[in-house]
């Protein structure tokens, strides 16, 4: 992911495994993505990785997400990524930041998961609190909210992540998040 543009590329890395499990790695900059689906449908979780955000720490959830405005979570561990995603969903929608089981930051977005109808000034003022407690997990990136939500728009190359899985999107399919080279 580059914070700059919405192309992505592809990475080949190998992954930190514990316990039989595929985990985050801040030291190289991978961290978990998750894509699930909230509106009743079929309850998919797409999972991959992810280079680009720079967290040392916790984890950032939101359910702007172009085009289907699913919840998407990245973050380094899954518990707070499973407290981002709880936030998010117990504000009815928006956007969470959490890290070391603590909920930093919540913009409840409850009109379609996209929309508050709060005041203008509340709702910047909740922006900014987000954005500042992104940026304490060691995002740079000024707003991550908004490279996170197009990470699950499968139409924009090279590789986004849908509740379904991960798509190559050059070649409109899916593809393994782990290749077996046997």
């Amino acid at each position: 992911m580059d914070p700059h543009q919405l192309i992505t590329e592809s990475l080949e890395a190998t992954p930190v495994v514990r316990d039989g499990c595929i985990v985050a790695d801040p030291s190289r900059d991978l961290a978990k993505l998750a894509v699930i689906e909230r509106h009743g449908h079929n309850g998919n979780i797409g999972l991959g990785l992810i280079q680009g955000f720079k967290l040392t720490r916790g984890a950032l959830a939101s359910t702007i997400g172009h085009d289907s405005h699913n919840l998407a979570v990245v973050g380094i561990n899954d518990e707070d990524m499973a407290l981002a995603a709880r936030a998010v969903a117990d504000a009815g929608g928006g956007q969470a930041v959490a890290a070391e089981g603590e909920v930093l930051a919540v913009l409840p977005l409850p009109i379609a998961g996209l929309i508050s109808p709060e005041p203008a000034a509340t709702v910047v003022a909740q922006q900014q609190a987000l954005l500042d407690a992104a940026h304490t997990l060691g995002c740079p990136i000024e707003d991550p909210f908004m490279p996170l939500s197009f990470m699950p728009l499968v139409v924009i190359p090279h590789l986004k992540l849908s509740d379904k899985g991960l798509v190559d999107v050059d070649r409109f399919d899916f593809t393994p998040l782990v290749i077996d080279d046997h």
